[in-house]
């Protein structure tokens, strides 16, 4: 004998689903050349910029760490933005010259890699938003993937204004929120980690 999983609860609504997390098969199932396996078309793509995109060319890294300070090395994280021109790409083609969504995966060094143009500035309800990036972390551990914004260093007057970065209260937990610039290369580098918990936690979004 076993008694049958009920599927509605008392209320007569159905239950809900069973939470899955991100990993540890997140290289797996969205990375497969880093994980050994044959990869995919279009499985990861880094480079968001193509010659011929125009704008500033940059180059935006970073690893992520969990709440111990280790670095996540099967993190994947997704990012998409703007054009040089604070123009969101409406039909998305790897093949353009500049896409408006990229993928990097933290393989062993535990870094990811863009390479992209700086964005340019994009409306919020008549004010200007600062340039940024938006990113997605999806991880061992994560239920539900996390989302953040990557800010530039160099954009102190933008970033000032920004209504998005603003609202949060927390001037040092603002910080969290900003990529800095980094010296020497053709392209203009800049770092960005991403701490999912502890001290130097990142401000993740809600939306």
């Amino acid at each position: 004998m076993y008694s049958q999983y009920k599927l509605q609860d008392d209320s007569g609504l159905l239950r809900e689903t069973a939470s899955q997390t991100s990993g540890p098969f997140v290289h797996i199932g969205l990375a497969l050349e880093i994980a050994g396996f044959a990869s995919r078309d279009d499985e990861i793509w880094e480079e968001l910029a193509k010659d011929g995109a125009a704008g500033e060319r940059i180059e935006l890294v970073g690893r992520v760490f969990d709440g111990n300070g280790d670095m996540v090395r099967d993190a994947l994280i997704e990012l998409w933005q703007a054009d040089s021109e604070g123009n969101y790409i409406s039909r998305f083609d790897n093949k353009q010259p500049f896409s408006g969504f990229g993928r990097s995966a933290c393989a062993n060094d535990g870094d990811f890699h863009f390479y992209t143009v700086k964005p340019g500035q994009v409306d919020f309800d008549g004010a200007p938003m600062a340039p940024h990036v938006n990113i997605a972390i999806f991880a061992r551990g994560i239920n539900l993937h996390l989302q953040t914004r990557a800010y530039f260093d160099d954009e102190a007057e933008a970033n000032d204004a920004c209504p998005i970065l603003n609202s949060v209260p927390s001037p040092e937990r603002r910080k969290t929120l900003i990529a800095k610039k980094e010296q020497g290369g053709d392209v203009t580098r800049y770092c960005f980690d991403i701490y999912l918990q502890g001290e130097n936690e990142t401000v993740f979004f809600d939306f």
